[in-house]
């Protein structure tokens, strides 16, 4: 009688903790994943989270990429588009800076498998750009150059000959590169110059001489294409006492560019990396040295306008948000806080703000994390 009312009890006890205990969706493979790479000088690998209905994360592994990261402390990639997802998010693309190598991943959920890893055809790459069959490498060592890349159907990655193309005589310290929609036109962002230079893809992958244009902001770091072809890019700026700003421009037929919205302020300080987000609606920037995030709405003719008065978020201070991804159905935001090593998670609202929803950690800390990459 007495074990018979005992277990009456543990039952209503065992009853009440499922009632009161928090609600947390499990993480499913369809809800989406983030991964986050350690760039580690030794045995390089990539961090998988399966990614729960409500937005947080659960670590799902780690995978190695057969080659060498960089090392070092905070953001010494100095690059956007290190760890790069294909639109249909069946691939993830990662470079090895130190071993001077990138590599492909057929991605299942929150799960990775390596197909290959390759020679990028030149130094220290940063930067990963794809659209279809077609990939680009920024190789920011020496004066720096793009190396194109042919993607077969098995997910191995073919040299495409003669396509290496240098970015000039002199160093540019270059940080991004990106591909049109159409695959029409590449471009690559060089932050110590203050200039964009495209290059016009030829139907065999191979490069034309680059058009160069003189950016609208001083110092451009990171550009994002919007799905309409308007070219965006995060200007640093190089005086301390102003805010960050955030241009958009078209590209000519020539691979000129014709600016859209002339060097938008942010409201941050080191405005360095930007997302597409909202379905190509809109547009966030992450801003290190004041720990915020920024948001504008993308017009139909490109134009920028801000969400708010720009600044749509806040970062744990010192956590150093140095690189930004938005999951494929546009519901929420993770940026890489190098100097904390965790993930910053915020779900993004109807009209474009941002609500925190904590962060998840188990990353190394300032230890040279770069690239994050999320659907």
């Amino acid at each position: 009688m007495k074990s018979l009312r005992l277990a009456s009890v543990l039952s209503l006890v065992a009853a009440a903790v499922l009632v009161f205990a928090p609600h947390r969706a499990a993480a499913q493979d369809g809800n989406g994943a983030v991964f986050a790479m350690t760039n580690a000088a030794s045995n390089n690998q990539i961090n998988a989270y399966a990614r729960r209905e409500d937005g947080t994360l659960e670590y799902s592994g780690a995978f190695l990429t057969g080659g060498n990261g960089s090392g070092g402390t905070l953001d010494p990639l100095h690059s956007q588009g290190s760890l790069t997802l294909t639109a249909d998010h069946r691939l993830l693309f990662a470079v090895n800076a130190g071993s001077g190598t990138i590599s492909s991943f057929a991605v299942r959920g929150a799960q990775l498998t390596l197909i290959d890893t390759v020679p990028t055809g030149g130094g220290f790459p940063t930067s990963v750009a794809q659209v279809g069959s077609l990939l680009y490498v920024l190789n920011a060592g020496g004066n720096g150059s793009v190396s194109g890349f042919r993607l077969l159907p098995n997910g191995q990655l073919l040299p495409i000959p003669h396509s290496t193309r240098s970015l000039g005589n002199s160093p540019s310290a270059p940080t991004d590169v990106v591909l049109s929609p159409s695959g029409q036109f590449l471009a690559v962002i060089e932050s110590s110059t203050n200039k964009i230079a495209v290059f016009h893809v030829f139907p065999n992958g191979t490069l034309s001489n680059p058009v160069v244009s003189d950016s609208a902001g001083t110092v451009p770091f990171a550009a994002v294409f919007a799905p309409d072809g308007a070219l965006i890019v995060g200007n640093v700026e190089n005086n301390k006492t102003v805010s960050s700003t955030i241009s958009s421009y078209q590209i000519d037929w020539d691979g000129s560019l014709h600016v859209i919205s002339n060097a938008l302020p942010t409201g941050g300080s080191a405005t360095c990396w930007d997302v597409i987000g909202q379905f190509g609606r809109s547009v966030y920037t992450s801003n290190p040295n004041n720990s915020t995030l920024s948001g504008f709405k993308i017009e139909r003719n490109g134009e920028l306008t801000p969400i708010g008065d720009g600044v749509v978020a806040q970062t744990p201070t010192g956590s150093t948000n140095i690189d930004i991804a938005a999951s494929e159905d546009g519901r929420y935001l993770y940026t890489l806080n190098g100097a904390t090593g965790t993930i910053g998670i915020f779900a993004v609202q109807d009209e474009g703000s941002l609500v925190n929803l904590g962060q998840q950690d188990g990353l190394p800390a300032s230890a040279g994390i770069n690239g994050i990459a999320a659907y």
